[in-house]
């Protein structure tokens, strides 16, 4: 896994897509990371430190931050969760998610895995932010989600 995991994640954040009202023609850029929780200190304090190696089990916290034009009205930044990691949840609340590749969005905790049981954050395969106005009009920010290494 190791290495090759992490330019797998790598490349799965590059893969993170902007969707933006179709009047708007300036770009949003984004920049993704990749952390990994450190294993519980003597203190007991566990850090997040840049991922150069993951291993089954390890938490991540994935971090994607975003820069605007000032007059931008609202827009959504859309990333699939690699088939290697569990979605375990975002730092945003203007969160919808995806259980089916992207086809459908709503929230977490309201969706059925065929009609039957409610989705849980393990079947989560697209993630979807939205942007407001008055966020956009900061010019930056940051998005941040956690999620297990299967």
């Amino acid at each position: 896994m190791g290495v090759l995991m992490v330019r797998s994640l790598a490349v799965a954040l590059a893969a993170l897509t902007v969707s933006i009202p179709a009047t708007a023609n300036d770009r949003v850029e984004l920049v993704s990371s990749v952390f990994v929780e450190s294993r519980p200190s003597e203190s007991g304090y566990r850090s997040i430190v840049p991922a150069s190696t993951l291993s089954r089990g390890d938490k991540v916290v994935l971090l994607v931050k975003w820069t605007s034009p000032h007059d931008r009205t609202s827009f959504k930044v859309s990333a699939s969760v690699p088939a290697s990691l569990a979605f375990q949840r975002s730092g945003m609340d203007a969160l919808e998610v995806s259980i089916d590749g992207g086809k459908s969005w709503g929230q977490l905790g309201t969706m059925k895995i065929n009609g039957a049981r409610l989705a849980s954050p393990e079947d989560v395969t697209h993630l979807r932010w939205t942007i407001s106005r008055r966020e956009a009009a900061r010019g930056s920010g940051r998005i941040a989600y956690s999620a297990l290494v299967r």
